[in-house]
């Protein structure tokens, strides 16, 4: 029995066609992964679902009924909750407050915030982490931990459908298997879920049927288990996708050292690292979220100015605690930010604004910026890295996530810089948007420039990197030939197991000795 039906929805934002004819059909108790390339309408359809948007023609059936919902609030009302793939939250309240926003337990008109405390550990229960307060104000919390709430709020709601935007995007392997775990208990309730993912492993472990957007239209749907990942692959882009990851010789062992980095500490999360990383290069890092992998980013490029350490750049050596971003910049050092939203981009700005800004002198004289010149350079980088906009003086705020995140890339691609310092480069990138970052990564890689890439995809590292170092509690391993490494041993390095294992086996023969 059908629980949600859609047919003919289309929106239309000014010019640009969002929607065009979506149709969807989602039984009880199922997970219905939604997929598609960025901007082919997969938040644009949730948002209309949650209330957010109204559709501009097409039918919604719910439990039999029309539906359409006014507003969040009315759709909640509905039985249907979102949780947003860009964070909706508001960072001043507490934990609890964000949880039970619309839904707070009240007496005689009075909060009551004793019930709100225990509600709110109720649903945190199913993350596990008893660090996490319902009294916590949220901007108090890294991200990964925002995304919890984000995700308790929706789990608070007792919704009958629930709408998931990219949920993992900020997650670490053990809460993204609690999130699964738990979209396993709803769907034994009978629960019906909506899933976006741009992870086809993650769709394939949970979800029973699949429906692809491209363009604003729905091309194919059905059951899972009959459909290979690489039909997915290519009804989701419009063509086939041979190769993921782009062949690419090993670098010289003998390469020019751009940037060596010795004893770089941060406490408390990042307490030494040390690395060095070649012309033509790609170095990955691996580790949880947490582990301090974005601490060291962030100090070598003097956001987050390190204890102690130093840093060599083409054979000149200097404190690490010396420097900034402008400096960094100037030493021909670029960074991309794993929050894109918070601070990766300017977004109230244009697109050219963003692309250029790191690099206005290719677009003026005498320190006047022409305008003209400047979105003829943001229009190229929108070409090449087919950022889906209207025109390059478009708001940044506008695109899709991962729009957004392409345009952060092209401004550390315009930025022309000879080091890369990319903390989660793909993170909300679709498949096909990817193999272009891959493809773009490794061309970088090709004209001499030494890339740093932080990523908790593995397949990402393994099929990328030439070396690749994992970070676990602060400490920075030695960095291998990937060859060298396993999926298995990266994560055992990655929780301190094999760290574990030697200090039992070191106590075991000193009892032995004793």
């Amino acid at each position: 029995m059908f629980v949600l039906q859609l047919s003919g929805i289309s929106k239309r934002f000014g010019p640009t066609v969002a929607l065009n004819g979506v149709e969807l059909q989602l039984r009880k108790g199922e997970v219905h992964a939604l997929i598609g390339e960025n901007g082919a309408g997969k938040s644009t359809l949730m948002n209309i679902l949650a209330g957010a948007i109204q559709p501009d023609s097409g039918k919604m059936v719910l439990d039999g009924c029309d539906y359409a919902a006014l507003s969040p609030l009315d759709a909640r009302r509905h039985g249907i909750a979102l949780i947003h793939q860009e964070l909706s939250l508001c960072p001043h309240l507490s934990v609890a407050e964000n949880i039970l926003m619309g839904i707070e337990p009240a007496h005689l008109g009075w909060l009551d915030r004793e019930a709100c405390h225990r509600r709110a550990l109720e649903v945190l229960e199913n993350f596990g982490h008893p660090e996490m307060r319902p009294e916590t104000r949220v901007m108090d919390l890294p991200i990964a931990a925002r995304q919890v709430v984000e995700i308790s709020r929706a789990i608070a709601a007792r919704a009958s459908i629930i709408l998931m935007d990219e949920p993992t995007s900020s997650l670490q392997r053990a809460d993204v298997e609690r999130l699964f775990a738990l979209i396993k208990r709803l769907r034994k309730d009978v629960i019906s879920v909506i899933y976006i993912s741009h992870f086809l492993e993650e769709i394939r472990e949970i979800a029973d049927s699949f429906t692809v957007l491209r363009d604003g239209r729905s091309v194919s749907t059905g059951p899972l288990h009959s459909t290979t990942n690489e039909e997915l692959v290519a009804q989701m882009v419009g063509r086939p996708v041979e190769y993921l990851f782009p062949k690419r010789p090993l670098p010289p062992e003998d390469g020019e050292v751009l940037i060596e980095a010795r004893d770089i500490s941060a406490p408390p999360a990042l307490k030494n690292a040390s690395f060095e990383l070649r012309r033509g290069e790609i170095l990955g890092i691996a580790g949880l979220m947490g582990s301090g992998r974005t601490e060291m980013v962030r100090a070598i490029f003097g956001l987050d100015p390190p204890q102690s350490g130093t840093l060599t750049l083409r054979s000149k050596s200097f404190s690490a605690q010396v420097g900034t971003p402008a400096l960094r910049i100037h030493q021909s050092i670029g960074y991309l930010s794993e929050d894109r939203k918070g601070e990766g981009l300017a977004l109230a700005l244009s697109i050219a604004d963003n692309i250029t800004f790191t690099r206005f002198r290719s677009c003026s004289r005498w320190g006047w910026l022409n305008l003209k010149q400047q979105r003829n350079q943001a229009a190229g980088w929108i070409e090449q890295l087919r950022v889906k906009a209207r025109t390059p003086l478009q708001q940044t705020r506008d695109l899709s996530g991962g729009n957004q995140q392409k345009v952060a890339i092209a401004r550390l691609l315009h930025q022309d810089v000879d080091v890369l310092l990319l903390d989660e480069p793909t993170r909300g990138i679709d498949i096909g948007s990817k193999v272009q970052i891959y493809e773009t990564i490794a061309e970088c890689a090709a004209h001499n420039k030494a890339v740093l890439m932080v990523s908790s995809y593995l397949p990402e590292l393994f099929g990328m990197c030439d070396r690749l170092a994992v970070m676990s509690r602060g400490q920075l391993s030695a960095a291998l030939p990937t060859a060298e490494w396993t999926p298995e041993s990266v994560m055992e390095r990655a929780i301190g197991a094999e760290q574990t294992i030697k200090t039992q086996e070191t106590a075991d023969s000193r009892q032995q000795t004793e």
